[in-house]
């Protein structure tokens, strides 16, 4: 009989609490001798589960399907969330990457980058649903499915599962937050530039702007459903599209020959362009909160689901904005496109309104992540006031945004440090381990019959890893040298 699934746990499918978890990791010398509740109350071994969980049984040996949701999510739903979660910032400054890489090494490293990425979000949820059907869970966050993999992993790890889902944890808050912070400076700068642009004021700072938006963004912060905050993705979805848009009346006007543009730039400003890059695939930390709150979660990862749908939309935007902004403009590219559209055109206003609203409407959505891991913990400490400490949290959350959103020198660089520390870590190195881990038990119960299998698949994700992480220690370093030399960024306070 397949593993029942838990009460307890379908209710709360987001949550990366330790509470949620088995927090007391075996120490046992005997991978086999691994136990769990099949939630009948019988314990199985790792071998017992992987026999039940690989019987034929259709639904009823699939915990994801047995899914209960209180607010479930439908496929345009998840796309508008999809793309909500990736058409921030990022795509803003991708004439600026390209620079630091050349008009055709950005675009084909950009295709590249983007499949890559896409792969690897597949790795992601695929082992989500081998965990949850090894462990019987109905779904499990991002750090869950590191703890588990490495739980099931080899026996001389397993005690280290804790510590990687809180490692995980830990990179997920610093992206989210960090791109939080990018969103908050963003709107605001735009919002002044109209507002100057209007006639409404000309000695408003960025500052004061900042916080006349900290009171709305705490209020939208306060809701909790992520069926909820559809709308708002619905909403920033069509601004950015419709923004984009616009832009592209500017962009593809006048087009110089793209041999005036340098194909390879040089060397030495190629991890700001990864950083740059790896900053605007920014969705990797909301690909498994979408999926585990979508009604139907194998359309998720179908060949036209969601996931490839999303992706493609938004591999080729990035693509195109980046290629033509940089044709468009050259070494004049800034770290926003909107910043090198005409001051005094009306579109050119719009442009910045509509991406302004849009990235207004996403930070909800980079928000919900965070929340998902910090949020109950906060309840667990505080059960006779879980509801006012939650909402304490997500206030003080909003206002430490709003304290390094204002503080913050160089923009530009901070996008590259963001992209290279965090989204290049969560994106490209940690879902191929995961996957090694994941199938480390089927693999020690059957070294040879499909040997050549595991060792194209060891190769191709070591590869993918040793990208991830060159990618991590030359963009922190560059992003860093830059911080600490006190390069001045090349924006301004007008920069995102």
């Amino acid at each position: 009989m397949a593993p029942k699934v838990r009460e307890a746990d379908q209710t709360t499918p987001l949550l990366a609490l330790d509470r949620n978890n088995n927090n007391n990791n075996s120490n046992s010398n005997q991978h086999t001798s691994k136990q769990c509740h099949n939630g009948n109350g019988t314990l199985l071994t790792i071998e017992e589960r992987a026999t039940v969980t690989a019987s034929p049984g259709g639904d009823d040996a699939d915990p994801v399907a047995h899914r209960k949701l209180a607010n479930p999510t439908t496929n345009l739903d998840t796309l508008m969330h999809m793309l909500n979660g990736n058409l921030g910032t990022g795509i803003l400054a991708m004439p600026d990457a390209f620079k630091n890489a050349g008009l055709y090494v950005g675009f084909f490293g950009t295709l590249a980058m983007g499949l890559i990425c896409t792969h690897c979000m597949h790795l992601l949820v695929r082992c989500s649903h081998e965990l949850c059907r090894r462990y019987g869970r109905p779904s499990l966050s991002y750090a869950d499915v590191g703890y588990y993999a490495l739980d099931s992993g080899p026996v001389r790890l397993q005690p280290l599962a804790g510590s990687f889902r809180r490692l995980i944890n830990t990179f997920l808050v610093v992206m989210q937050l960090g791109l939080c912070c990018v969103y908050f400076l963003f709107v605001a700068v735009n919002v002044r530039e109209l507002l100057v642009y209007a006639g409404v004021t000309e000695q408003v700072s960025v500052v004061t702007v900042l916080v006349w938006l900290l009171g709305p963004l705490a209020l939208l912060n306060l809701v909790r459903s992520l069926k909820l905050l559809t709308p708002t993705s619905l909403v920033a979805s069509v601004f950015a599209v419709a923004g984009l848009a616009i832009a592209f009346l500017f962009l593809l006007q006048d087009l110089p020959h793209s041999g005036s543009r340098p194909p390879v730039s040089g060397w030495s400003t190629l991890p700001l362009y990864f950083g740059t890059v790896m900053y605007a695939f920014e969705g990797i930390g909301v690909v498994l909160p979408l999926e585990n709150n979508l009604a139907r979660p194998r359309d998720f990862t179908a060949w036209n689901g969601v996931l490839n749908t999303g992706m493609t939309l938004v591999v080729c935007l990035y693509s195109a904005v980046g290629f033509f902004g940089y044709l468009k403009y050259g070494e004049a590219a800034q770290g926003s496109v909107t910043l090198n559209l005409p001051y005094d055109h009306v579109l050119a206003q719009l442009v910045r309104l509509l991406m302004a609203v849009a990235v207004l409407a996403s930070y909800a959505l980079q928000f919900y992540v965070p929340m998902t891991i910090l949020a109950p913990a906060i309840r667990h400490r505080h059960p006779g006031h879980p509801e006012c400490a939650e909402t304490v949290l997500r206030l003080a959350s909003v206002l430490l945004t709003f304290v390094l959103a204002a503080i913050i020198p160089n923009l530009g660089t901070f996008i590259s440090l963001v992209g290279a520390v965090s989204t290049s870590t969560l994106a490209l190195v940690f879902p191929p381990l995961i996957e090694l881990l994941t199938v480390w038990p089927s693999r020690a119960r059957s070294p040879s019959p499909s040997r050549f299998g595991h060792r194209w698949l060891i190769l191709k994700d070591a590869l993918i890893i040793a990208f991830g992480a060159s990618g991590f220690f030359f963009g922190t370093a560059k992003s860093l040298a830059m911080i600490i030399d006190g390069t001045p960024d090349e924006l301004g306070t007008g920069g995102l």
